[in-house]
């Protein structure tokens, strides 16, 4: 049994499995946070154009 958990603290495999769960989520929570900030500037921007428009008079 000392054997196994000597060979098991030893063994690196998983470390890289770790590794790239913990780049994923850095990935994924920096796409999430670059996808609010896109969407609150265009939601602003809709509005401004929207209230632009509604004030400009077509006959002119």
């Amino acid at each position: 049994m000392m054997k196994f958990i000597k060979n098991f603290r030893k063994d690196e495999n998983g470390a890289v499995t770790v590794d790239w769960v913990v780049l994923t989520a850095a990935v994924v929570a920096l796409g999430a946070a670059a996808y609010t900030s896109i969407e609150t500037g265009s939601t602003a921007l809709t509005a401004s154009t929207s209230t632009y428009l509604i004030a400009e008079d077509p006959n002119l």
